[in-house]
């Protein structure tokens, strides 16, 4: 079988297209087969591929755990996000090595305090948001404080960089905040984000 996809989310963006896109290519293959393999072979095959991919076999909000191969879904409050890409990607390779060379990341996190903070009203849940990768990320490209700052100054209840960067994202409680705020940074987009 030869599969093309024409790419919307850009390469190298920190917003986990390449491991949506193997998990969508995954989906479509079982759907085409004559006996379906299912969720749970397709997270074993994908986990093959890339950590992230297992999470988007059956796409939804998850806390994911192991090496990507444990995947829980979990909900989420609405919130709208202002995403700020950037013109040049950052391999997500060289964001590890960093993070391993400045000891960026912790050994283990708590998925009972990632469920608590899931289920938290949206305020708490956008000021307990952290991302291990974003000091390495910024060790390499400290010009993505620049959207950073910007997105906190438009209001936003808190500023990140999304995965191994080198997009930024910010959190907002309505769409109509998120709009202003992107109206103010340049290639700012909005998206939502619904329970």
């Amino acid at each position: 079988m030869r599969v093309t996809i024409t790419k919307r989310i850009p390469v190298a963006a920190g917003l986990g297209g390449g491991s949506a896109d193997a998990a969508a290519v995954l989906r479509a293959l079982d759907a085409l087969a004559e006996r379906p393999l299912g969720p749970d072979r397709l997270r074993e095959i994908g986990a093959r591929l890339g950590a992230d991919v297992p999470s988007q076999v059956e796409p939804r909000h998850a806390l994911v755990t192991g090496v990507g191969e444990h995947v829980e879904p979990v909900a989420l409050p609405p919130m709208a996000l202002v995403l700020v890409p950037q013109r040049e990607g950052l391999p997500t390779a060289a964001v590890y090595a960093e993070a391993d060379r400045i000891g960026a990341t912790r050994s283990e996190l708590d998925p009972d305090a990632v469920r608590a903070l899931a289920r938290a009203p949206l305020p708490e849940l956008a000021r307990g948001l952290e991302n291990d990768l974003q000091a390495a990320a910024l060790s390499l490209r400290p010009e993505l404080e620049r959207p950073l700052e910007a997105l906190r100054e438009a209001g936003a209840l808190a500023a990140l960089v999304t995965g191994s960067g080198p997009t930024t994202f910010g959190v907002f409680a309505t769409v109509e905040e998120a709009e202003r705020a992107a109206a103010r940074i340049p290639g700012a987009l909005v998206s939502t984000l619904r329970a």
